[in-house]
């Protein structure tokens, strides 16, 4: 069964930096693609950013192009966002997805698998 559990979430000021983590368990971690997405209060869920199997193909949000990024370490089978530069428009739910497929995709109904979400506040 595949779990993915998110961590790193909290309370920033604007112009600062966070780090949510990912961990998964549950099949090989090195062979599927992972993917951030979020959802603000009264807003749908929305992409954020993905990685390929390998790690050599990213995808990201034109939003947080430049201030996100998201790295991942197979041997640890965890997946990261690194935020900087955060604003109170990026305050959200942040959930990791992965699908079943290696490649990776910006595309929210193509991910099968979904963490509980952690949440990213930052303040003005």
């Amino acid at each position: 069964q595949v779990q993915l559990v998110e961590s790193g979430g909290g309370l920033v000021q604007a112009g600062g930096s966070l780090r949510l983590s990912c961990a998964a368990s549950g099949r090989t971690f090195s062979r599927y693609a992972m993917g951030w997405f979020r959802q603000a209060p009264g807003k749908e869920r929305e992409f954020v950013a993905a990685i390929s199997w390998s790690g050599g193909t990213t995808y990201y949000a034109d939003s947080v192009k430049g201030r996100f990024t998201i790295p991942r370490d197979n041997a640890k089978t965890t997946v990261y966002l690194q935020m900087n530069s955060l604003t109170p428009e990026d305050t959200a739910v942040y959930y990791c997805a992965t699908r079943d497929i290696g490649g990776a995709t910006m595309n929210l109904e193509s991910y099968d698998y979904w963490g509980q979400g952690t949440q990213v506040t930052v303040s003005s």
